[in-house]
């Protein structure tokens, strides 16, 4: 939509701006705004029947729907690729600004607060697949016992950009402390890197003796694993006995075939509970790997982000509390 307080035409305005807003909203009087929540609904699903069922329309409405906006924008914005639908460049830059449009117009209307107990909305949390593994059921349980008609959709990524919050519609990213963000963030937990070893090591070997005479379990990655920057400064010689490309298979194959690995202390006393796992604290002390929130800036609902950093904070008590 026009910004009503600016035009292209001086003329079109005058010291107060009334003319430029006058034409602005007489443009947009000629729009169906009706039209603009089942469109953010096919953006956001990429699916004619998940956006329809969604918001309560036939397929057929949802697609004359579609039909219409394309008219309008002049855009086809989702075009089909192979079995999907992929959106266009245009319909990816309308997601964020007709989230935030359809959010101020809900607090306009004023549309009743975020109720747990009824709400069934979809609350999307994204990590990397080990923080996943440690808080996931936690989250999960709290989840179901406070807002029983919600539904959590775990994401799992790497690093998020700004079309996890755009895009993906992710409400809050769980990131490490070391990986940057340009928006706030607050500490949920923390945690920090231990030595793991299977049973079957030398039980008079220390942490330091393990490092040296056993075969590193490793995560291939382009990035190197930050404790061995220090295993280097304090001059620890190692062998890397096996490369794998996810940090949950490392406490696995460390217990199953031997050798050691160094590991979030979270993950690792997850994973003691599946396995057989001896784990010693790291011989030096090293900066911390604690895991941050960082909310979607463009949530407008205050009420549902305090209540929802209450359930991850929760969620992180119930870990820290185990040990």
């Amino acid at each position: 939509m026009t910004d009503p307080d600016q035009t292209d035409d001086p003329s079109a305005t005058d010291s107060t701006g009334s003319a430029s807003a006058g034409s602005a909203l007489d443009r947009l009087a000629s729009v169906n705004l009706n039209l603009l929540v089942p469109l953010l609904a096919l953006l956001e699903e990429r699916s004619v029947t998940k956006a329809a069922e969604r918001v309560g329309l036939s397929q057929p409405a949802m697609s004359h729907a579609l039909a219409r906006m394309r008219r309008l924008l002049g855009d086809d914005l989702v075009v089909r690729q192979g079995s999907g639908l992929t959106l266009t460049p245009r319909g990816a830059q309308l997601i964020a600004p007709l989230r935030a449009a359809l959010r101020q117009t809900a607090r306009v209307v004023n549309f009743p607060a975020f109720d747990p107990c009824v709400d069934p909305r979809v609350i999307t949390v994204a990590m990397t697949t080990s923080t996943a593994f440690v808080i996931g059921p936690h989250l999960a349980r709290l989840l179901g016992q406070r807002a029983p008609r919600a539904t959590l959709r775990l994401r799992t990524i790497s690093v998020p950009t700004e079309a996890t919050f755009t895009e993906d519609g992710v409400d809050v990213v769980l990131l490490s402390e070391g990986f940057s963000s340009p928006h706030p963030r607050e500490r949920l937990y923390d945690d920090r890197i231990v030595v793991l070893a299977s049973r079957d090591a030398p039980a008079e070997a220390t942490a330091l003796d393990l490092l040296r005479t056993q075969p590193h379990v490793v995560v291939d990655t382009e990035r190197r694993v930050f404790p061995y920057a220090a295993l280097d400064e304090m001059g620890v010689d190692h062998r890397v006995g096996a490369l794998v490309s996810d940090y949950l298979l490392v406490p696995y194959l460390v217990a199953r075939s031997g050798g050691v690995a160094l590991l979030r202390y979270r993950v690792a006393t997850t994973m003691r509970d599946l396995v057989d796992l001896r784990i010693e604290e790291f011989p030096e002390k090293l900066p911390g790997l604690g895991i941050d929130m960082v909310w979607n800036p463009h949530l407008a609902d205050q009420h549902f982000v305090g209540w929802l950093r209450r359930l991850l904070l929760d969620a992180a008590h119930a870990i820290c509390r185990g040990g």
